[in-house]
């Protein structure tokens, strides 16, 4: 059985019956039950629950309290491996979205406990694979992004009318592997407004990670209601020289302070900031150079602390001082062993 190893940061408790193991201060291991590679696990907002997904086509549900964990649904509906899941704000209830190889998002509600319900199926919504998915914050909707290898990101927003609309950000020919959203944060928003330095409202914006070894920032137009390139934003400094895999937005937590990381296959995380606001341009800084390519990347709540997975099978700790500097606070290795497993903060190879 499938293994998922829980940064002990992100996934507080696990339970010690049903193939769960750990050490004092060590990672936690869920016995998942998965029939194969799992690819993902994330618990929700409030930490109560645990979804994980596998090349198995299914997506598990636990619910978390204390030193147990109860497992409580199986999710089906996809036709090929579930690479990620992304939890919804509760605001909108208790609802999970999953992308796959096959090319769709689906969408399930829990309706009742332990009881779930299909809500949208998006399906043919890219012609190839969709790496990656997240939610919007709640202050925009109930909305979320998906990144396909077909070079696309779209966008699904739930309707008042109960119906789901899509539109499509055409990112790059080679194919994006990963996106994230910049959390609501309006006193990060200057310019844009009636006269200089003006707050604007803020607009939903979303960092994408691609296979043409590039990061790009998008922002929909109060004015067109279009996606736009941020172009010019990255400045000259740091790049990748290979494939992103990953890309997350911390949360905000400094005014006026905007922090993305981005990993890669060329074995770095990149940790890019800004501090003019939406348009000015973004710094990179090298956080380390790893000795395995760079898969999965998770800020904590505070956005003082990143989570980095690496095809090592090893989960590292990083956090900035006072001096900028990035240092290594702790290293938790893959308790389940080899490579197969994934984590609250990694996912395994696709």
């Amino acid at each position: 059985m499938a293994t998922a190893a829980m940064d002990p940061t992100t996934a507080a408790t696990a339970p010690q019956q049903n193939g769960a193991s750990s050490q004092v201060g060590g990672p936690i291991v869920v016995d998942t039950q998965h029939d194969d590679m799992v690819h993902d696990a994330q618990l929700d907002y409030y930490g109560c629950k645990l979804a994980t997904s596998s090349s198995d086509r299914t997506i598990k549900i636990y619910d978390v309290s204390g030193n147990s964990f109860t497992h409580t649904a199986t999710l089906q509906g996809h036709e090929g491996p579930v690479w990620e899941v992304s939890w919804s704000h509760p605001k909108f209830g208790i609802v999970l979205a999953s992308c796959s190889f096959d090319g769709s998002v689906l969408i399930h509600r829990e309706s009742r406990p332990q009881e779930w319900t299909l809500l949208h199926a998006a399906r043919g919504l890219h012609d190839s694979s969709v790496n990656g998915v997240s939610f919007a914050p709640h202050e925009f909707g109930l909305i979320a992004a998906a990144a396909s290898s077909d070079g696309r990101v779209s966008i699904l927003t739930h309707n008042e009318d109960d119906t789901w609309g899509v539109e499509y950000i055409r990112d790059n020919s080679l194919g994006v592997n990963a996106v994230s959203w910049a959390p609501y944060a309006p006193f990060n928003e200057i310019g844009g407004g009636e006269g200089e330095g003006a707050a604007s409202a803020p607009q939903p914006t979303v960092v994408t990670g691609g296979c043409d070894n590039r990061i790009r920032f998008w922002t929909r137009s109060a004015q067109t209601g279009q996606w736009d390139e941020e172009s010019g934003a990255l400045g000259s400094g740091a790049a990748h020289t290979d494939w992103v895999r990953d890309v997350a937005w911390a949360p905000a937590i400094i005014p006026g302070v905007d922090v993305v990381a981005s990993c890669s296959e060329d074995k770095t995380v990149i940790v890019w900031t800004r501090t003019g606001g939406r348009g000015s341009a973004w710094e990179p800084k090298l956080l380390h150079a790893f000795d395995a390519p760079v898969w999965r990347l998770s800020w904590s709540v505070t956005g003082s602390v990143l989570a980095v997975s690496s095809g090592d099978s090893s989960v590292t700790l990083w956090k900035a001082g006072l001096d900028g500097v990035w240092r290594q606070v702790s290293h938790v290795e893959d308790a389940a062993g080899g490579g197969g497993g994934g984590n609250a903060a990694a996912s395994s190879q696709q």
